[in-house]
């Protein structure tokens, strides 16, 4: 999954305002919600066919082992974590290691196949958005009875929450759904994903969060499925899905700057890895790289 693991190189940036002080995170918990890019092994314990946990799923990682996240390696947020200096990652909710002093350093929801649009996670099984935000509700009552109310409003304010999702949204069910590709166009399909996240982005900080990232849409034509099923025999990216993720990603960035404004007190940001991935993919050798496809 070369593409995949080199996501991380934009992810991490999400440490650029973070630094590790007196060998301590400059936060004390990590909150993860999303699809596949940050599912950390939450499918594991679902009855769906989306699943990670065989090989060669975490040749790279430690023990050699698969985890359940959807990669060779590690993580784009197992990255950030070790680089705002944290020593161990946040916990798949799920899993039976999302219990006691486990759950003071955060945990991460996220589940493949799921999006901004409800029924994508219907589709596989998996845990919508919405579910990701009960579990975390669950979470903030296990924690307030581990840490004591104080200490857990701490957390739960002070911590960094990273949402990766809308990629399952477009390529597993939007363009392989006559019922919606059928009934929206792309913008019109991409503006109801948009109220979904800022509905999201909301109920969030209404349970606390105040230290909001999230991640726009990657070039969604490159990559390799989306290659094998829309391409047309061609190796190429397909056009009109980046054209769809470019006009995705400009809503939601306007969408942000409108709920930063909003929200006081809310530092939500958006992180591009749109063009960073797209030139890893249409120029390797810039970095280094004969091919990426």
């Amino acid at each position: 999954m070369k593409f995949s693991s080199n996501f991380i190189v934009v992810f991490v940036l999400f440490a650029f305002v973070l630094t590790v002080a007196n060998g301590q995170p400059l936060v004390p918990a990590m909150f993860i919600f999303g699809d596949s890019v940050v599912d950390v092994g939450n499918n594991n314990n679902l009855y769906t066919i989306i699943k990670a946990d065989f090989p060669p799923y975490g040749r790279d990682f430690l023990n050699h082992k698969p985890t359940g996240r959807f990669c060779n390696g590690k993580l784009a947020s197992d990255f950030t974590a070790e680089n705002i200096g944290f020593t161990d990652y946040p916990p798949a909710y799920l899993s039976k290691k999302a219990k006691g002093n486990n759950l003071l350093i955060g945990a991460n929801f996220a589940s493949a196949s799921s999006g901004y649009y409800e029924t994508t996670a219907k589709l596989y099984h998996t845990l919508s958005l919405s579910k990701q935000l009960e579990n975390y509700k669950q979470y903030q009552n296990k924690l307030v009875a581990i840490a004591g109310k104080s200490n857990a409003s701490s957390i739960v304010s002070d911590g960094i929450y990273l949402i990766s999702s809308g990629s399952s949204d477009f390529l597993q069910n939007y363009y392989i759904n006559p019922l919606l590709y059928e009934s929206y166009t792309p913008d019109q399909f991409s503006d109801v994903l948009i109220e979904s996240y800022a509905n999201f982005i909301q109920n969030l900080y209404k349970l606390g969060a105040r230290k909001i990232g999230v991640t726009t849409l990657p070039p969604l034509g490159c990559l390799p499925a989306a290659i094998t099923v829309f391409g047309s025999d061609s190796n190429e990216c397909v056009a009109k899905l980046n054209k769809v993720a470019v006009s995705f990603n400009n809503k939601l960035n306007a969408t942000s700057q409108r709920l930063q404004t909003k929200l006081p007190n809310l530092k939500l940001v958006v992180f591009d890895i749109y063009q960073s991935l797209y030139n890893l993919v249409t120029k390797p050798a810039d970095s280094g790289t004969s091919s990426f496809l």
